[in-house]
């Protein structure tokens, strides 16, 4: 009597190879047949006659460690088929946490997050954050990377300078810690404080601890458009010198005078891992992307974190010089507002209700709509009513780009998103449309309407791809002795139906999604459940 039998479905295995006919066999969590299972008993039997069966999505780019101490659920994750996270994306983990900075580190924090929610950390080891989080439970497993942001704001706060020697050690064995508690690698966020402070050598010498314990290298690149080509060749570096695979974040070419870029960075991957080494890029399948308001401040404005860019914001001298530096830029800093304009850089979500008329309305109009002389006003007064607490979404990319990237061999599917659900504060706000309807899309668009690339293929990207990227041995395909997390699904019903303009809407066309054997979305109802479990990583592999 095995507990689970998926039966009757096209199966696409994760490996890329055209999908077959079998049945899927689980016990204990672990897929233990795939074949013909017609005699087999279950006690759960999964009809998926004129369906797809699948390995279950991995997300390589998210940010639901964030709202995760809140929602267990992941509403809007597992309802597109993603059953893992790979979380500590752009330079911000949860931990490691310096007690006397902790503040620092929940300001950072708070841009994202809804009024009423606020992170309360009680750890200060990356261990006890991981020992924390299992004893919470999700619907989806968590494999998480160490924030070299956070991680510097544990050694040295939020300063604009190089980091002493003590700094230096200090930075090392926050990262030796994290890897040993079984971080899967090093992230960087490098248009973000205080990653956007540092200098190559200090991420060379971080990534080198990193791949003593056989981890990774991700990286929000330090530009994505005038300075994209530089920006990839600094992440190449950090992998060649550092002897670590390089994994380049929602990768892209931003502003209109740099599209096309991605011609020549995708070349320079190439030519990179002809040398020996290991890059890779991951991609969502949008032409704008998000973030919070305030990075569209220059870099010196954040020093000394949140507290001290409000108290600039209220002094009129300190607003003219931030003005002036956003009008034409700061050494190699891209300014957003010069780069794409007012037009295209759109208000996501407000902690106030006074300016929620604001949400999904660009600079041009909110400028109207506030009586404000003029755009930079508006902005300014907008951070400080809302305490630096507002998200945005900016047009900014060509779809012959996001084409280019997401056909290439060397690309996975990522969300960008943090997860929300459509009820409660978490449903507040326009989130980007990509929250919900990431891989839906990928399907609806790519495959079945443009047929850029077979099914096949879409299916590698989100599963395999990933799995083998992170180290996880076990997962990522549909095969006998691997973890059962699996996706059914109905190709020609699949839709993303998230828009910018109302985004709180669930895909169709996901039928089914098992993680670790139980099945947490039956029918297209979420069961409640949470069998979800923290991955972690050591030199021998996942355990």
């Amino acid at each position: 009597m095995l507990d689970v039998i998926i039966f009757g479905g096209r199966l696409v295995d994760g490996s890329g190879n055209p999908w077959y006919k079998a049945d899927v066999g689980i016990e204990g969590g672990k897929i233990v047949e795939v074949g013909n299972l017609a005699q087999e008993r279950a006690e759960h039997k999964v009809d998926a006659k004129g369906l797809i069966v699948s390995p279950g999505f991995i997300d390589m780019h998210c940010h639901t460690d964030i709202t995760l101490p809140f929602n267990p659920y992941v509403e809007s994750t597992i309802m597109q088929g993603i059953t893992t996270v790979v979380v500590g994306n752009c330079g911000i983990s949860l931990a490691p946490v310096n007690l006397e900075r902790k503040g620092m580190l929940k300001g950072y924090l708070s841009q994202f997050l809804p009024p009423s929610l606020s992170v309360e950390i009680e750890w200060e080891k990356f261990r006890e954050y991981l020992e924390w989080e299992k004893g919470r439970g999700s619907s989806c497993n968590v494999a998480h990377l160490v924030g070299h942001g956070t991680v510097r704001i544990a050694a040295m706060g939020m300063e604009a300078r190089e980091p002493s020697e003590g700094e230096m050690e200090s930075m090392k064995m926050f990262v030796e810690e994290a890897m040993d508690a079984g971080a899967f690698g090093l992230s960087s966020g490098l248009i973000y404080p205080p990653g956007i402070y540092c200098d190559t050598w200090e991420l060379v010498e971080l990534a080198k601890v990193v791949s003593k314990h056989g981890g990774i290298y991700a990286s929000h690149i330090r530009g994505e458009g005038k300075t994209l080509i530089e920006a990839v060749r600094e992440a190449i570096r950090v992998g060649e010198e550092a002897g670590v695979p390089v994994q380049i974040s929602h990768h892209k070419a931003a502003g209109k005078p740099y599209w096309g870029g991605t011609l020549k960075t995708l070349s320079i991957m190439e030519e990179a891992r002809e040398k020996g080494v290991d890059v890779a890029c991951d991609v969502y399948p949008y032409t704008a992307g998000m973030t919070s308001l305030i990075t569209l401040l220059p870099p010196w404005a954040h020093e000394g974190g949140l507290e001290k860019l409000l108290d600039r914001l209220r002094d009129v001298g300190e607003r003219e010089k931030i003005k002036k530096d956003m009008v034409t830029g700061v050494g190699e800093w891209e300014s957003f507002v010069k780069e794409y304009g007012w037009e295209n850089i759109y208000v996501s979500s407000v902690k106030t209700e006074k300016n929620r008329c604001f949400e999904g309305k660009n600079f041009r109009e909110i400028r109207e709509l506030s009586g404000a002389p003029d755009e930079y006003t508006a902005l300014f007064d907008l951070i400080l009513e809302e305490e630096g607490c507002v998200t945005m979404v900016v047009f900014q990319m060509s779809e012959d780009d996001v084409r280019r990237v997401i056909s290439s061999h060397l690309s996975m599917i990522s969300t960008d998103s943090w997860s929300v659900s459509p009820k409660g504060e978490l449903g507040r706000g326009k989130p980007h449309p990509r929250f919900y309807g990431t891989y839906p899309r990928v399907f609806k668009k790519y495959v079945v309407e443009e047929k850029l690339f077979p099914l096949e293929e879409a299916v590698r990207k989100m599963t395999s791809f990933p799995a083998q990227r992170l180290g996880l041995r076990d997962r990522g395909m549909v095969r006998e002795g691997f973890w059962a997390d699996i996706v059914v699904f109905d190709l020609k019903k699949m839709v993303d139906r998230a828009t910018y303009d109302n985004p709180h809407q669930y895909p169709e066309g996901i039928v089914y999604v098992l993680v670790n054997g139980e099945v947490v979305v039956e029918r297209g109802v979420h069961n409640n459940i949470l069998p979800g479990k923290v991955l972690v990583r050591h030199e021998n592999g996942v355990r």
